[in-house]
């Protein structure tokens, strides 16, 4: 008698450092007409919480000038001082949620993400090494969470958000739900991008 079908995601994270390494993903998000966008990184933090996989999440300090409330990705702009964007992404981990360096291990990036604030995201994917002391930065943090990977594997992405710009225009954006928070924009295109990678790596 065969068993059945396991439905659990799975992340490995050898697997998945070679399926990010072998893919040129392309740009996405919204490009703006004019103007230099500003470079930034978020670090798309893996690890495995109560016998599953699960990415770690921030809900941005409502006082913030960029993005305020929203859901995001530990992450900011690139400094001068940075070499790379896997060194802002995890110069900022390590300042909003409090993540020791020596618990992540890079495994690559997905592609490029431009936001119509004029910010255009390195996402930086990495597996972590816990236990885990979440210490959120309060003036740019309101809350840490851990989203299950099995989430985004499942997520209806018809969801949306409504926005209008500077100019009256309805934009719309893709959007899913968890535990009341409403996760959109950028932090949902990379979420999609990762979901990609994932259902590639199980292949």
């Amino acid at each position: 008698m065969s068993s059945p079908p396991d439905d659990k995601v799975h992340c490995c994270p050898e697997a998945l450092c070679r399926a990010l390494a072998g893919r040129r993903w392309p740009d996405r998000g919204w490009r703006l007409s004019g103007g230099r966008p500003t470079a930034a990184a978020v670090l798309v933090g893996l690890f495995e919480a109560r016998g599953q996989p699960h990415v770690v999440l921030t809900q941005r300090a409502g006082s913030l000038r960029d993005h305020p409330g929203q859901v995001s990705f530990p992450g900011g702009r690139v400094e001068a001082d940075d070499p790379s964007p896997e060194a802002t992404a995890l110069r900022e981990a390590w300042e909003e949620v409090g993540l020791e360096l020596s618990q992540a291990q890079i495994l690559g990036r997905l592609g490029r993400y431009h936001t119509g604030t004029g910010f255009v995201i390195e996402p930086v994917v990495a597996w972590l090494r816990g236990p885990f002391c979440w210490r959120p930065c309060p003036v740019e943090v309101a809350e840490v969470f851990e989203l299950p990977l099995d989430r985004i594997m499942e997520a209806r992405i018809d969801e949306e958000v409504r926005v209008y710009n500077e100019i009256g225009e309805l934009l719309r954006f893709p959007a899913m739900t968890y535990q009341g928070k409403t996760i959109w924009g950028a932090t949902a295109g990379i979420l999609w991008q990762l979901r990609e990678a994932l259902r590639e790596n199980a292949n």
